[in-house]
């Protein structure tokens, strides 16, 4: 059986593609990160959903990312509540998907894997530039210049991003395609002492859209 590497959060768009990667057939490896973030629940989420789906082995690493700070995620901002807007929103966390994607790398170079799964979406979402298909080949094409693997022609990485050009309605379809139990994410940036999604953020707000279109119950309750 193929070995996949999947980026997982616990949020809608990655619990997905974990689902995706599974129905491929592949054994899949699921990588979360304690980075620092303010919604750190999710990590409850992604153990729960790493579970679910029977990962052969789910790793949290834990980064320091507000040593650097610079997002509503990792410092002390508030949170947007006024809806999801053009332009780059204070949400957005320098260099994430980047530092994210160069963990599940070097664990696929490894575990000699040539596959990575990534829930990015670049169609319903807050607009954050490392999860445009562009930035995606172009790590893909660098991952394939900085690994011993890959220059000795061992393995060839691959960047799947099954979620890539669906809108949020499209990403719930799948994930009851994929057999997802929705109950188990968590998607919401600012959720109350008890982890419940504020249903005000950026993420709750597309959330909420994806499942109104798609006619599908969200099962989780909200603060």
């Amino acid at each position: 059986m193929a070995k996949s590497i999947c980026l997982l959060s616990g949020g809608l768009d990655s619990s997905t593609c974990l689902g995706v990667a599974r129905r491929e057939g592949y054994e899949c490896y699921a990588l979360s990160f304690d980075y620092g973030q303010r919604h750190r629940v999710e990590l409850e989420s992604a153990a729960r959903v790493a579970r679910f789906f029977g990962v052969r082995e789910h790793r949290i690493v834990k980064i320091d990312l507000r040593a650097f700070g610079g997002s509503a995620l990792t410092d002390d901002i508030d949170v947007p509540k006024t809806g999801v807007k053009d332009g780059i929103p204070i949400t957005y966390v320098p260099a994430r998907n980047t530092i994210f994607l160069s963990f599940a790398m070097a664990w696929a170079e490894v575990l000699e894997c040539p596959d990575i799964f990534i829930g990015v979406n670049a169609i319903d979402y807050s607009g954050y530039p490392d999860c445009r298909p562009e930035f995606i080949e172009a790590f893909e094409r660098m991952a394939n210049l900085a690994t011993k693997a890959a220059v000795e022609g061992r393995t060839r990485l691959r960047i799947h991003t099954p979620l890539a050009k669906l809108n949020k309605a499209g990403i719930v379809k799948l994930g009851v395609e994929a057999g997802l139990d929705f109950s188990l994410t968590h998607s919401c940036y600012d959720p109350d002492a008890r982890g419940r999604p504020c249903g005000r953020c950026d993420s709750c707000l597309l959330r909420a859209k994806g499942f109104a279109e798609a006619g599908v119950v969200d099962p989780l309750s909200y603060g």
